[in-house]
């Protein structure tokens, strides 16, 4: 009896532990040291890209927080302008994989190497909104919100996963192994 229950406090304590270490796993991964404050802060106003460029006289000057795809680098002599498919931000400032909401462009101080910073990359930017550009997107002249980006964090890309070949797996012919060639089965021995 005895033995019974200290091993039923045993198993006991294990699972406890179990559950303590997958805890500490998991909220060890949620931490978000590396992404600036500036970026996870979603009390910061950020109007909606089409409706700075209906209105722009409206926002100039105004701090936002946007962020979405890269769609293309350019570096000048001493600055970095990056062109941005806005999307929307969750609450730690990551972009969505929603619709694109309109485009801006981003001037970055110094260089940023284009290799670094490669399309579709997500990238979330904080500062204030400095002027209007006109550019052609094909032949249609369109308005681009320009913000100067005193902060910013370009995230990682997320790990692709590959999936497994049902063939991978031994169980799928078990009568294959390393003495058998593709033609035989457990009817043949390995000297057919």
């Amino acid at each position: 009896m005895a033995d019974q229950g200290s091993a039923r406090d045993l198993m006991s304590r294990l699972r406890r532990l179990r559950i303590a270490g997958l805890a500490l796993l998991v909220l060890g991964g949620c931490a978000t040291g590396r992404v600036p404050e500036a970026i996870r802060d979603s009390a910061l106003p950020s109007p909606a890209v089409t409706e700075v460029q209906q209105r722009p006289e409206t926002f100039i000057g105004q701090r936002v927080r946007w962020g979405g795809n890269i769609l293309n680098v350019h570096n000048a002599p001493d600055s970095t302008r990056i062109e941005i498919l806005a999307r929307t931000l969750n609450r730690s400032g990551e972009p969505d994989a929603a619709r694109g909401q309109g485009r801006f462009i981003v001037e970055l101080p110094g260089f940023k190497d284009p290799a670094e910073y490669p399309k579709q990359r997500r990238l979330t930017v904080v500062g204030p909104l400095v002027r209007i550009e006109t550019r052609d997107v094909g032949e249609y002249p369109y308005p681009y919100p320009v913000v100067a980006g005193d902060v910013w964090y370009l995230w990682p890309d997320p790990p692709t996963v590959a999936t497994p070949s049902p063939y991978d797996y031994p169980w799928y012919r078990p009568w294959y192994g390393p003495w058998y060639g593709p033609w035989s089965g457990p009817w043949y021995g390995p000297w057919y």
